[in-house]
């Protein structure tokens, strides 16, 4: 029995509160090959389970928020319940990939199992099938989601047996539990101060480092200029892939001495700012902030399934008609972030948040998720993806792409994933409020090619050489 962290807990309080939220993510493979056997598929991943125990696991909530939810053992845990198959009429295009993709992301898990899902998609164009796998975020985030590519898509040795599930624990226990943890957790943090390790000017230094954070992450509460960007949602969504190349992002990034990440905040810059003005509304400079998780993981924690993330909060310069300009302004302003070093600030608040009392934290949760926040219009998340080939039972997958979910008024997200020479955008929106999310990715890929076009004009200028006039 392991507790949640207070981070992956406000998952499912934001997710009780928020009656338009299903905060599933989601990673879609697109195989080229026959499709295997129902049972073959489920026995193949059945058998890679013990690597990632998690997935035998679901949450048990503790009464009277007395602690954080734990992950106990399911003990009526059947694999074959989670493996769901689905065909697709021809022609099976990406549109209609696509639209089965937001159906199937629109409804929430059920949490009296473990917290996934897996849908067999076929009837692709191209004689091509899908898997569309679906994770609740309280058990991991982009990164750690990322390595279960590997888990399920490589070949390994032979896994261990699966051990026996250990009983689920009664609500009284669960009870019992908690309390002790009440007491016992304080009183562990003063035999440690007693005892030298833990030192009072630690906990103080502790302390200031969550104020600061709490003070670095006050802009985040100042409304942004209102327009349809944001509001409220329904439970219903669209999805919308783009895709670029990833050497032509690097290339874009070299030349310009940005990030990879710059530029794909730039190009999302530029594709809000189109929706903007196609729907007659001006672009203010502070009209769009967007929340971007930042992984803080290191070491052994590269390989935990849980969420281990921080965030800034940009402020995207959908106000300049120019790509370079915006370019340009993404890189200041993302540096000045890291300057500030908003990032650790938000690690320092979720930090201290494990040494308190877990009640005020979920009614602190509950209460924000209930407010009408005004500030952040959209959530941009960017994973490095794997640049080795990736295969099902021997068949080849030939893309990947992204889900990130929406809530809490934030009426689109936009996920990011690489894979090989390939890069990807998927764009979750609300069905009725964000109905132009072909427009986002339609110009996502047009600014990168625009951008691309410059780095090209550049080499062009770099490698022209003047001809020599010989002397008369």
């Amino acid at each position: 029995m392991e507790r949640l962290s207070p981070l992956d807990a406000a998952f499912l309080e934001i997710e009780d509160e928020d009656p338009a939220a299903a905060l599933a993510i989601g990673s879609i493979a697109v195989v080229r090959g026959p499709v295997p056997a129902h049972d073959e598929l489920v026995a193949a991943f059945t058998a890679l389970l013990p690597l990632v125990p998690r997935w035998r696991q679901k949450v048990r909530h503790v009464p009277f928020d007395l602690g954080p939810p734990v992950w106990v053992d399911a003990t009526t845990f059947d694999p074959a319940r989670h493996f769901h198959r689905l065909a697709l009429p021809a022609p099976g295009d990406e549109d209609a990939l696509c639209d089965l993709i937001a159906l199937i992301m629109s409804e929430r898990l059920d949490r009296s199992r473990p917290l996934w899902e897996c849908w067999v998609v076929e009837g692709l164009e191209g004689g091509r099938w899908a898997i569309v796998s679906k994770v609740h975020h309280c058990m991991t985030d982009g990164v750690s989601g990322n390595r279960l590519h590997d888990v399920f898509f490589r070949e390994h040795e032979t896994a261990p047996p699966p051990g026996e599930p250990e009983p689920e624990p009664s609500a009284a226990q669960l009870l019992m539990r908690s309390l002790r943890g009440l007491v016992t957790g304080p009183l562990s943090e003063l035999g440690l101060m007693a005892g030298g390790l833990l030192a009072p000017r630690k906990l103080a230094r502790r302390a200031a480092e969550a104020v600061r954070g709490l003070g670095a992450l006050a802009p985040a509460l100042i409304p942004v200029t209102p327009s349809s960007l944001s509001g409220p949602i329904g439970r219903q969504r669209r999805y919308e892939l783009a895709h670029v190349s990833l050497p032509e992002i690097v290339a874009i990034a070299k030349t310009f001495g940005v990030t990879v990440n710059d530029v794909v905040l730039a190009a999302m810059s530029g594709a809000f700012r189109e929706v903007l003005l196609t729907r007659g509304e001006k672009p203010a400079p502070d009209t769009l902030r967007a929340l971007v998780p930042v992984s803080v993981r290191a070491g052994a924690g590269a390989t935990t399934m849980d969420n281990q993330i921080s965030l800034m909060l940009p402020l995207l310069p959908v106000d300049l008609a120019d790509p370079m300009r915006r370019l340009v302004a993404v890189h200041e302003r993302v540096a000045e972030l890291k300057g500030r070093k908003e990032a650790q600030a938000g690690l320092a608040v979720t930090t201290s948040a494990q040494h308190g009392p877990f009640a005020p934290i979920a009614w602190a949760v509950r209460a924000g998720a209930k407010l009408p926040q005004r500030s952040i219009v959209t959530v941009a998340t960017n994973v490095p993806g794997p640049r080795h080939r990736l295969a099902v039972l021997s068949r080849e997958i030939e893309e990947l792409y992204p889900y990130v979910p929406i809530a809490l008024r934030l009426r689109t997200g936009v996920a990011v994933l690489s894979y090989g020479e390939r890069m990807s955008f998927g764009v979750t929106a609300d069905l009725d409020s964000a109905p132009q999310a072909h427009l986002l990715a339609d110009t996502i890929e047009r600014d990168i090619a625009w951008l691309a076009e410059q780095v090209r004009l550049q080499a062009v200028k770099r490698n022209s050489v003047p001809s020599a006039v010989p002397d008369s």
